[in-house]
């Protein structure tokens, strides 16, 4: 018999970490492309003529950006490398919800790789303190639209029912995660 989890959807356990792993697996593949241009762009720019020319500051900072770069690579491929090893396990679940993890880390540190590549160009460009503003103000934005938006849609689904919701259970995409954590723990 199917064991239903959630309010909006009758899935099992294993039905359900399919579904969620095949949505992981369309976000990784945004995240993926956008680390390896930025990553690409990175390995490129110390072969440029004028790398020679940055003073040791501006060598520091493309340094981290290239370490940065490297270990968000190594965070947002990582799921895949841990589906594939486990794989036939029966751990779909746990791979899952250790997928999810390594890309929300992964975004942590691509958030932290764009700010200091950032930094790195506007220094070069601007050559003044301005740099840092403007940087500054973008790791805001990021914050804003990567993590405060999403919080805080989490937050506003906490208060109550939404005003589409006729027949006494929430419509949601997901069922309710937070009872599904206590179920799988």
């Amino acid at each position: 018999m199917s064991e239903t989890y959630g309010r909006g959807r009758e899935e099992t356990q294993e039905e359900r970490a399919d579904r969620q792993w095949s949505e992981l697996l369309q976000e990784l593949r945004v995240a993926q492309t956008g680390v390896q241009i930025l990553f690409g762009f990175l390995l490129a720019v110390v072969f440029q003529s004028r790398f020679a020319d940055l003073g040791d500051v501006d060598r520091n900072i493309y340094v981290v950006t290239v370490m940065l770069g490297c270990a968000t690579a190594a965070a947002l491929i990582g799921p895949v490398s841990y589906h594939r090893l486990l794989t036939g396990r029966r751990m779909k679940p746990e791979t899952v919800i250790w997928a999810s993890r390594m890309t929300v880390l992964g975004l942590v540190l691509l958030f932290c790789t764009m700010c200091s590549a950032l930094l790195l160009i506007l220094r070069v460009a601007l050559h003044n303190e301005t740099a840092l503003w403007l940087v500054g103000g973008m790791a805001l934005w990021f914050l804003v639209c990567w993590f405060v938006f999403p919080l805080w849609a989490i937050a506003r689904g906490r208060s109550g029912p939404r005003e589409a919701d006729t027949d006494g259970e929430a419509d949601t995409e997901d069922g309710d995660d937070r009872g599904d954590r206590g179920r799988e723990a």
